[in-house]
């Protein structure tokens, strides 16, 4: 299904990034998925002021010695040209259930690290996620719709957004995003190609719905809000539209030019899990649209234009 709300095709797909090398950028998680998309797209638009830092070169759970790294990058008073993109992220779900207190360090108190060393100096955009919401909604989820994580991991996330808003209230943005996909890292898209070559058919579930985002229109969604005039606070980033897991495996396979009916539908019942899986997942972009940014395209499109381009890396 691609019911949407204000669908941009892939195609026309232009957000207001021109001015990305009038910046100076920072990119915490640099080793992720996410980081390692959105340093190419600086690099493609020409930003030559990018520090990309991985984990083993800066711990944001180490408040000392993340305070000391910005303050050596920022060098002074902020002159309003630096951005910090904070990747760095616990995204192991499953496993934030027996370990929260770890993933609570990262997510929570290494967000806060982070949004203390950059209040007042430069500007802080988060990524966050649709776990922070219960999940039991039946229309697309506003920002200001109220919380609810029903998962370790939705919870340690949503303290991290607490953080940023409560310490960087001038100049903190969280983005929460849903489906992440690309190029880089482990992914649902990658995961179903690489058991299509081990199963004759795939089992997947068709009861959890929500918005696949792809991370280059995802990345280039971060550095347009960074770049832009949108008041601090938080905002949505997905993929236009919404499907299910077993819609977007299909899709997938459509694209790799494999048979989608070797995809069957089930239920989350077959496939129980540590962490609870929402099953809504959809959030609104009315108010990034309202604030002058571009919606990304739709799901559909985007996973086409994914694979026109990134096809080979998508592959096992």
């Amino acid at each position: 299904m691609t019911t949407t709300d204000d669908v941009t095709s892939a195609a026309s797909y232009r957000p207001n990034v021109a001015d990305a090398s009038s910046r100076r950028w920072l990119v915490t998680g640099a080793a992720g998925q996410l980081g390692r998309e959105i340093l190419g797209l600086l690099s493609e638009l020409g930003a030559t002021d990018v520090r990309a830092v991985t984990r083993d070169e800066l711990d944001i759970t180490d408040a000392d010695a993340t305070a000391r790294v910005l303050d050596e990058w920022l060098g002074g008073a902020d002159d309003g040209a630096s951005v910090v993109l904070n990747c760095a992220a616990y995204t192991a779900v499953d496993d934030a259930e027996t370990n929260e207190p770890a993933a609570l360090a990262i997510n929570g108190d290494g967000v806060a690290n982070l949004a203390r060393a950059t209040a007042g100096r430069a500007r802080l955009v988060h990524v966050s996620t649709d776990y922070v919401f219960a999940g039991d909604g039946t229309s697309p989820y506003p920002p200001d719709a109220p919380t609810d994580p029903q998962s370790a991991y939705g919870r340690t996330k949503l303290a991290g957004e607490r953080a940023v808003r409560e310490l960087a209230p001038a100049d903190g943005y969280v983005v929460r995003t849903a489906w992440v996909y690309g190029a880089h890292g482990p992914n649902f898209v990658r995961t179903m190609l690489r058991l299509a070559g081990s199963h004759d058919t795939l089992t997947v579930v068709d009861d959890q719905v929500g918005s696949p985002t792809w991370t280059r229109h995802l990345g280039l969604g971060l550095i347009e809000l960074a770049l832009s005039d949108a008041p601090a606070g938080i905002y949505h980033c997905t993929g236009g539209g919404q499907c299910s897991w077993f819609d977007l495996a299909r899709a997938a396979f459509t694209e790799d030019g494999l048979d989608p009916e070797r995809v069957a539908p089930t239920t989350s019942d077959a496939f129980p899990r540590p962490a609870p899986r929402p099953a809504y997942s959809v959030m609104s972009s009315a108010q990034w649209q309202a604030a002058g940014l571009t919606p990304l395209p739709d799901w559909r499109a985007a996973l086409h234009d994914a694979f026109e381009r990134d096809g080979d890396a998508l592959k096992p």
